[in-house]
């Protein structure tokens, strides 16, 4: 089972925002999950007030406490974990990737990924319907100022690892890169078979027996193109039958007679 992680409260830093790519993609995408701008400007102020407390990451949820001038509660904010399907069709298509595998192997999360788990038909970012927060302070609203605030700092910690997104959407980094390490990647080419010649691919020829094997035979020559016969052409009005034909054979043979020629 994927273990949570735990990361200590950030300090006191009003206007904070996100550096990383990551991190904007994060808050953009919360962003137009939420229904109240007023609450976000709020939760952006919370965010770097200093205090949100310790947060846990777990997958599929968010979850701090926080100290308000009105009291003290407990938030948690929730995203959609991938299915098992969907975990494969993303993993599938990271390992037709070459850098993307590359990349998680070596810890890093490339932003181009975002595309890829779009063509295996997964998201990774917050998606309409993926983010619900609870919090038991009496705002309407979802998220509320709390709620958005902790997603103001999750932003931040995707500043340092976007590993963190991956844990949300339900695979901590340690898994991701184990199933990726211990299975070997699949490409699109075609199962080994018989090469031309009939000789199988996974068992090549040693150099010095093709050498000394006698060549095959050349393939018999192509026949040449037919020739397309005399076109038929209908009676024109007001001229004798076979008039046009006529006209057309002497127009032939007067070009064919001028390219013997040649240029003058």
């Amino acid at each position: 089972m994927t273990a949570a992680r735990g990361f200590p409260a950030f300090p006191p830093r009003p206007g904070r925002r996100g550096r990383s790519w990551w991190a904007r993609a994060f808050v953009a995408a919360m962003e137009d999950t939420a229904l109240d701008a007023a609450l976000l400007r709020a939760g952006r102020r919370f965010a770097g007030s200093g205090r949100i407390g310790p947060i846990t990451v777990s997958p599929g949820r968010i979850a701090a406490t926080v100290d308000d001038p009105d009291g003290s509660y407990d938030v948690a904010v929730h995203l959609a974990q991938l299915a098992d399907a969907g975990w494969d069709r993303f993993l599938h298509q990271v390992r037709a990737e070459a850098g993307h595998l590359a990349a998680l192997l070596d810890r890093e999360v490339p932003r181009s990924l975002v595309r890829s788990a779009d063509a295996a038909g997964v998201a990774l970012l917050p998606t309409i319907g993926d983010l619900e927060s609870e919090c038991d302070c009496p705002d309407v609203g979802d998220p509320c100022q709390h709620a958005a605030g902790l997603c103001y700092q999750v932003a931040w910690l995707l500043d340092d690892d976007p590993f963190v997104l991956l844990l949300l959407r339900g695979r901590d980094a340690d898994e991701l890169v184990d199933v990726l390490a211990r299975e070997p990647a699949q490409t699109a080419a075609a199962p080994p078979g018989p090469a031309p010649g009939g000789r199988d691919v996974d068992h090549p020829v040693p150099a010095t027996a093709a050498y000394a094997t006698d060549p095959a035979s050349p393939p018999a020559p192509l026949p040449p193109p037919a020739r397309a016969g005399d076109p038929v052409l209908a009676e024109p009005p007001g001229l004798p039958p076979g008039a046009l034909e006529q006209l057309v054979r002497a127009a032939a043979a007067r070009a064919r007679a001028l390219l013997a020629d040649g240029p003058r």
